[in-house]
């Protein structure tokens, strides 16, 4: 089988699997939705409370975007909702173990109620976010209900606090499986405005990005990420991790003693998995995915330039 044919299958299961999760997922969204939203409008005329009780969880939901978004934006459906569905199972044994329906009975714990149950429409809210790129027409009516937009990614960095919210009402009928998995299988929309073409650079800009020759020390599959591989690499004396969005096009065991580039001096990134340490870089089209190697006789730590 060719290394394209075996992507488009890939691609294509992952596909069946995303549609059947997002049925799932649809019912486990609405219900954290409207359980804590008949409490705001019961006891606090729609309004949600000042601040979070745990603004630590609500970060947590926020910094997985990035894997979030890096899945949508490689098409990898699969991967984006089981980490969106993860979410949705925290936000519910949150609302569960907080027992808010239990709270109401005591007009003492009022306060108590009201920021449960913020903090469970905040996270709602995030996952909706996350959701958008797939289910606009949900996202929309989740917008209305929340009274508040989210046009990009970035647009639930902070809290909704505050802010009175609108009468729940049902955001989505039952999913149909076949009309997801049509949905998923044709081209996404751009969920952020297109950006114009690159202005040139100079050559002091280029000498600002770190390239090096790097080699390939050990690499492993990660657990739970359907297209990472984590690599652990030389730079010369200097071990790094660096996670590598190539799992569908390389075994790790072919990878090891492996000369490739990377960009030395990328901001390290905090993934589920760990700390990413670099860029491994890569070319990609029709064909597949392949990495960029230097010529037989390079050495780890040299500079590319």
């Amino acid at each position: 089988m060719h290394a394209r044919d075996d992507l488009l299958q890939r691609r294509l299961l992952g596909h069946r699997r995303a549609a059947a999760e997002l049925v799932a997922l649809g019912g486990k969204l609405v219900n954290i939705a409207s359980r804590c939203a008949s409490f705001i409008h019961r006891g606090y005329g729609g309004l949600l409370a000042p601040e979070l009780p745990e603004p630590a969880i609500y970060r947590e939901f926020v910094d997985a975007g990035a894997g979030i978004v890096e899945a949508w934006e490689s098409l990898e459906y699969a991967a984006a909702v089981r980490e969106i569905m993860a979410l949705a199972d925290r936000a519910n044994l949150y609302i569960d173990r907080k027992k808010p329906w239990l709270a109401a009975k005591d007009p003492a714990r009022a306060a108590e109620v009201q920021a449960v149950c913020t903090q469970g429409i905040n996270l709602f809210r995030v996952l909706m976010a996350y959701l958008k790129p797939v289910l606009p027409g949900t996202a929309r009516r989740a917008e209305d209900f929340l009274g508040s937009r989210v046009d990009r990614w970035h647009d639930v960095g902070e809290p909704l606090l505050g802010a009175r919210i609108n009468e729940y009402l049902p955001l989505a009928g039952r999913l149909d499986l076949a009309g997801v998995q049509e949905l998923l299988e044709s081209p996404m929309p751009p969920t952020e405005p297109v950006a114009p073409a690159p202005a040139q650079i100079t050559p002091e800009d280029f000498a600002r990005i770190d390239l090096r020759v790097a080699r390939v020390e050990t690499a492993e599959f990660v657990e739970g990420a359907d297209r990472l591989l984590k690599l652990g690499v030389d730079l010369g004396g200097e071990r790094r991790t660096i996670f590598a969005g190539i799992r569908g096009a390389y075994e790790p065991a072919a990878l090891v003693g492996r000369h490739v580039v990377v960009v030395a001096n990328l901001k390290p990134k905090k993934m589920r998995f760990g700390t990413s340490e670099g860029m491994a870089l890569a070319a990609s089209g029709d064909a597949g995915l392949f990495l960029l190697s230097p010529d037989a006789g390079a050495a780890a730590g040299m500079k590319v330039s």
